[in-house]
C-alpha cells in the first residue's frame, strides 16, 4: 500500500480504448470518488497522521520482440479451459458464475473427471459421508495429477458428514423403496447382515422425545412415515408418503405441522469429522465445509486448528441448513471464508416457500461481509434421471445467478446421475445466458457502503476496489487486472460484481485456488516483483503471447502487492491500458 503525506486527487479526463491515446503514457489525474469535470483536491487524514496518494493512468501498451516475448513463455500459469475461453469469446464473453461438482461413483474415474474439467467444473466437491478415505485419496489425487498435466486449475473441496442423525442401514446396498402401507422398524441397534424393512440409525438417541403419530420425514420429503409404536428406543413406522431411501439419508420428525426440535448436546464436528479434517490438511485439500453449523464458535476453532496444522491457506466454508444458522447467520458470515446454502436440508426446518427469500438474504448479506456463497441442493435433481432439466430448474438456476450468487453447486446430479456432464453443461450455459442478459439490462446490483476495513490501509484498499469497478463499467474496459498476494482486493473487486472479468495475478498457489471461488475472478500464477510496472508490462506480453488479448482491449489494473524496500513511500494506483 501506497503511502505519502496525504491524498491528492487530481482531476481531468480518461481515455478509453475509442480515444486517441497518448503513446507516452502521460498520467492524467481523475477523481476516484465519482465523475463530472469539476477538479476537487483535498487531504485524507487517519489518526496515524499519513494519508494515500492514488492516481489514474492512461497508456497504449505495445509489444516486445519476439525474441524477448519467448524467453517469458511458460512463467503464467493459466487454466487451460479459461485460456481457451478467452481466445474464443475474449474477456467479455468469460462466465462469470463459478461451478462445484459433486464427486461419486459416477464421475471419479480419470477420464470423468477430465471430461468435467473440460466443461467448466472450477471446484470439485467430495463429500465425506460417503465412501472410503482411500477412495477420497485416489480422487484427490487424480484432480492434481489433471492439474499438473493438462493445465487445469480445479480447487478440491470436503465436505465433513457433521452429528445430524442419518441412516446407518435400511436393508439394501443402494437405494430402496417404500411403498405405500408398508410397515418398518426404526433402530439403532446393531446387527449383522441387512434386515427387510429394518432402518438402522447412526444415533442410540434418535427417538428421544418421539410420540406416537409424530410424522418421521426422509430427506427432506423424499418419503414419509408415521410413528405408531414406540418399543423401548425403537419406532415402528407406517409409510404415508412411499418414495426412496437413498444411503445415508437424513431423518426428522414433525408433529402437528412443525419439526421437533431437538438438542441432542452434540459436537459440530464428530471424532469421524475431525479425522477426515486431518485427512485433507494431509492432501492438501482448499477448502473443507462445515456441516450443521449452529453458531460462529466451531468455525473459528476449525480455522485456529487449521493455521497450526499447515502452511497452505485451507479455507473453512460454514453450511447454512438448519434454523438455528439462520438465528445467527451473520456472525456465521463472518467467522467462515465462505458459505454454502445447503437449501435440502435447509428445507427440512423452515416453510418451503420460504427457501426462496432466505436463500437471496444470505447472498445479500455474503456479499456485503465479502465471502464467497455456493447454492447448492437440487438445482437440476431431475437430472439424475433424465438427460434434460425441468423449465423450473433452469430458472431456478437462473434465479441464483440473478441473485449474483458466487457458485452453484451439483450434487446426485453429478455424484450418481446419468448425465452428470450434461448437468454441468445446463449450469455452464444458464449462468452464461443470465449474466449476458444482465449486462445487457445494465442492471448491476451496488454494494450498498458497508464498510469493512478496521485500519486506514485497509479502509484505502476497500475504496480504491469499489471506485475501480464503478470505473470500469463507466469506461466499459475489457477486464479488470489486479495483483494481489493473498487475494484481498480480488475479492473486494469480486464483491462489486463489475461487468469485465476479474484476471487476478498471484505468486500462492493457495490463493490461486481459493479465488476459482470468487465470482468472475480468473485466477493466474505469476511470479510478482516489487516493480509494479515490470509486473503490468509482463504479464501482459505473457497474455499477448498466449493469443488472449485482443487488439484494442483496454484493461484498468489495480494492486495489493507491497514493496518489501525499506521505504516509507510507496505509490497506490489505478491505471488504464489500451493494448495496442
Amino acid at each position: 500500500m501506497a503511502i505519502v503525506r496525504d491524498l491528492s486527487l487530481m482531476c481531468g479526463r480518461i481515455i478509453t480504448k475509442n480515444s486517441c491515446l497518448d503513446s507516452k503514457n502521460r498520467v492524467f489525474g481523475a477523481s476516484l470518488f465519482g465523475g463530472g469535470s469539476r477538479c476537487d483536491e483535498g487531504k485524507f487524514k487517519g489518526k496515524f497522521g499519513f494519508g494515500v496518494r492514488a492516481a489514474v493512468q492512461v497508456g497504449v501498451e505495445g509489444s516486445k520482440g519476439l525474441r524477448e516475448l519467448k524467453s517469458l513463455n511458460g512463467v503464467l500459469e493459466v487454466d487451460v479451459v479459461s485460456e481457451g475461453d478467452l481466445r474464443e469469446k475474449g474477456f467479455l464473453g468469460m462466465r462469470k458464475t463459478k461451478l462445484v461438482c459433486t464427486i461419486g461413483p459416477a464421475c471419479c474415474s480419470l477420464e470423468e473427471l477430465e471430461k468435467l474439467a473440460l466443461g467448466g467444473m472450477n471446484v470439485a466437491r467430495l463429500n465425506m459421508c460417503h465412501n472410503t478415505r482411500e477412495w477420497h485419496r485416489d480422487v484427490i489425487r487424480k484432480i492434481k495429477r489433471l492439474n499438473e498435466a493438462k493445465g487445469f486449475c480445479v480447487s478440491v473441496m470436503i465436505d465433513t458428514e457433521g452429528t445430524q442423525v442419518h441412516v446407518v442401514d435400511h436393508g439394501a446396498p443402494s437405494s430402496v423403496k417404500a411403498e405405500d402401507g408398508s410397515i418398518w422398524l426404526f433402530t439403532a441397534q446393531k446387527f449383522d447382515g441387512s434386515r427387510p424393512f429394518t432402518v438402522r440409525a447412526n444415533y442410540e438417541g434418535f427417538s428421544e422425545g418421539i410420540e406416537v403419530g409424530d410424522e418421521l420425514v426422509i430427506d427432506g420429503g423424499m418419503a414419509g412415515f408415521e410413528v405408531i409404536e414406540k418399543i423401548g428406543s425403537d419406532l415402528r413406522c407406517k409409510c404415508t408418503d412411499p418414495g426412496l431411501f437413498l444411503p445415508r439419508a437424513k431423518l426428522s420428525f414433525w408433529r402437528d405441522g412443525k419439526l421437533v426440535g431437538r438438542n441432542y448436546g452434540l459436537p459440530t464436528l464428530s471424532t469421524k469429522d475431525w479425522a477426515d479434517i486431518e485427512f485433507g490438511v494431509s492432501e492438501g485439500v482448499d477448502f473443507i465445509a462445515m456441516s450443521f453449523v449452529n453458531d460462529s464458535d466451531p468455525v473459528r476453532h476449525l480455522k485456529n486448528y487449521l493455521s497450526t496444522k499447515s502452511s497452505k491457506s485451507t479455507r473453512v466454508l460454514a453450511k447454512i441448513e438448519s434454523l438455528e444458522s439462520l438465528q445467527k447467520l451473520e456472525e456465521i458470515i463472518e467467522a467462515s471464508d465462505g458459505i454454502m446454502v445447503a437449501r435440502g436440508d435447509l428445507g427440512v426446518e423452515i416453510p418451503l416457500e420460504q427457501i426462496p427469500t432466505v436463500q437471496e438474504e444470505i447472498i445479500n448479506v455474503c456479499r456485503k461481509l465479502n465471502k464467497p456463497v455456493i447454492v447448492a441442493s437440487q438445482l437440476l435433481e431431475s437430472m439424475v434421471e433424465y438427460p434434460i432439466p425441468t423449465r423450473a430448474e433452469v430458472a431456478d438456476v437462473s434465479e441464483a445467478v440473478r441473485q449474483y450468487a458466487d457458485a452453484l453447486m451439483l450434487s446426485g446430479e453429478s455424484a450418481i446421475g446419468l448425465y452428470g456432464q450434461k448437468a454441468l453443461s445446463v449450469l455452464r450455459m444458464s449462468s452464461s445466458r443470465m449474466e449476458t442478459r444482465g449486462r445487457e439490462d445494465n442492471q448491476q446490483s451496488l454494494v450498498h457502503s458497508y464498510q469493512l476495513g478496521a485500519s486506514l490501509p485497509d479502509r484505502i484498499a476497500e475504496q480504491i476496489c469499489n471506485c475501480a469497478a464503478e470505473m470500469a463499467n463507466k469506461l466499459g474496459v475489457d477486464a479488470i487486472f489486479v495483483y494481489t498476494k493473498h487475494g484481498h482486493m480480488a475479492s473486494l473487486l469480486s464483491r462489486n460484481r463489475p461487468n469485465p472479468p476479474i484476471i487476478a495475478f498471484t505468486t500462492e498457489d493457495s490463493t490461486r485456488m481459493a479465488l476459482n471461488l470468487q465470482w468472475g475472478v480468473i485466477p493466474l500464477l505469476l511470479d510478482l516483483s516489487d516493480d509494479m510496472e515490470a509486473n503490468i508490462s509482463k504479464s501482459i506480453d505473457l497474455i499477448k503471447l498466449r493469443g488472449m488479448f485482443r487488439e484494442g482491449d483496454a484493461v484498468l489494473v489495480v494492486s495489493d502487492v507491497t514493496s518489501t524496500h525499506a521505504t516509507p513511500m510507496a505509490f497506490q494506483s489505478i491505471q488504464v491500458k489500451t493494448i495496442a
